[in-house]
């Protein structure tokens, strides 16, 4: 195992990860910008460094500085969290190079899953279910070959970027007269945001649900899937809410999409936890992208599974084989997730400042993931997310019902956050009834 684990990340998650490796028995060095220095995580840690100053691209994104941090604290291990560097290949590939070890998969993996265009390859391969659609990157320079793409595929149709994500370089094509306009428009988008202009098209699915499976895989061929996820709850493609397991998805279309997602694992040589993101409607799954790294939803999924995902996944990149077979995983239960930002619950505009008075939510089956403190200052300078509420029950309606509580009994003195908007949701008659699609909050929000 490990002996000293370098955490390449801050806020809720960096204290996830360095609670992780205590019960391990292993020790921690937070690495954080000059406005981080007071980070529940680097207080508790057993070494700090400060990597430079507020900005994300001089400070969690400074691969320069993070690596030498690892050798001047004798770090054997990086753990990046999710975000920041988290799926940045280069950054795999310099910390494997510099003689340390990357907590996820290899950089090969991560740059193939990386490209949306290789990514729906390999997972054509592996037979996981895609969207129709140009099967490659489209020819932009090659008009009718993209009409006639169109046709074959059905519209409306989208176009994405390659290197896209997180709702980024995207477009939707209703008709075929403006199908060039809105490839080059994407292209260029792409060029500017990502440095790379590849797009491709898919079939644009009307009334999707946002479902995501949990995998793990040690990269010694043996894979698991822990279950599937319900995320359809967003807001400009930023999730919301989300519940383990997704309601109301035939138990045969569930398990064979689970398998192809170990399969695929083991055929690409996957290595930690990653998770398989799918558009579900009509009672078929569409993938969509591989997350290769933890996600922020991953509690609902130790919930129901009583799994650590987190210590799991720190096991099998230090070499180990995985600690379960697939029959060792049962959904047992329900559970919820809310995120809290420090935000206008009405402008969604980010809302810093300093705690005054901080008391989380308590009772039998809720948990917070939070790294705030009464007197912590949340800064201006990274997302907005402050915490996670996370609830369990025997039954969706009880694990739901504890939610209600948790967020009616959560203070939170000093800032603005989103819990209003919580406790509106939580209380709606449509998501009570399970199975909203993506476009659900969006209309209710401008409604």
């Amino acid at each position: 195992m490990f002996e000293k684990v370098l955490i390449a990340n801050r806020g809720e998650i960096a204290l996830r990860i360095l609670r992780a490796c205590k019960e391990m028995g292993i020790k921690t060095v937070a690495v954080h910008s000059k406005v981080d220095r007071d980070l529940k995580h680097v207080r508790l840690a057993d070494e700090s460094v400060c990597i430079g100053p507020n900005p994300s691209n001089q400070s969690y994104l400074n691969i320069p500085a993070i690596i030498s941090a690892m050798e001047v604290t004798d770090a054997v291990a990086v753990h990046p969290g999710y975000g920041f560097l988290a799926e940045n290949a280069d950054f795999a590939e310099q910390v494997q190079k510099s003689g340390f070890v990357f907590i996820g998969p290899d950089a090969d993996v991560i740059r193939l899953m990386g490209d949306k265009v290789s990514a729906i390859a390999a997972m054509k391969r592996a037979g996981v279910p895609t969207v129709p659609g140009s099967d490659g990157p489209l020819p932009a320079q090659d008009r009718e070959k993209c009409l006639e793409i169109g046709r074959r595929v059905g519209y409306p149709v989208i176009i994405k970027a390659a290197a896209g994500g997180g709702g980024r370089g995207m477009r939707v094509v209703h008709t075929e007269a403006s199908l060039m306009n809105s490839i080059l428009t994407t292209q260029g988008e792409a060029k500017a945001a990502f440095g790379d202009d590849t797009v491709y098209m898919e079939k644009f699915l009307q009334n999707p649900r946002h479902v995501e499976i949990q995998v793990m895989s040690d990269g010694q061929g043996n894979a698991i899937h822990l279950g599937d996820r319900d995320c359809s709850l967003q807001r400009r493609h930023q999730k919301v809410i989300e519940e383990a397991p997704a309601p109301g998805i035939p138990d045969d279309v569930r398990q064979s999409t689970a398998q192809a997602c170990i399969n695929a694992c083991i055929k690409i040589g996957y290595r930690g936890a990653g998770t398989f993101e799918f558009l579900y409607e009509d009672g078929n799954f569409y993938f969509i992208e591989m997350n290769t790294r933890i996600q922020v939803e991953h509690p609902v999924s130790e919930m129901v599974t009583g799994v650590d995902l987190i210590r799991e996944q720190i096991r099998v990149c230090a070499g180990q084989k995985l600690s379960y077979k697939q029959e060792d995983i049962v959904i047992r239960g329900h559970s919820f997730e809310c995120r809290i930002n420090a935000e206008d619950p009405k402008t969604f505009m980010p809302c810093p400042g300093t705690i005054k008075n901080f008391h989380p939510p308590g009772g039998f089956g809720v948990r917070v993931d939070s790294h705030l403190y009464s007197g912590y200052t949340v800064p201006p300078n990274y997302d907005s997310m402050v915490g996670k509420i996370i609830t369990y029950g025997e039954t969706r309606e009880e694990a739901l019902n504890r939610m209600r509580h948790a967020l009616d009994e959560t203070v939170i003195d000093g800032i603005r956050t989103n819990i209003a908007l919580h406790q509106s949701l939580v209380r709606d008659t449509e998501f009570i009834k399970g199975g909203v699609n993506i476009h659900y909050l969006e209309k209710k929000l401008s409604s």
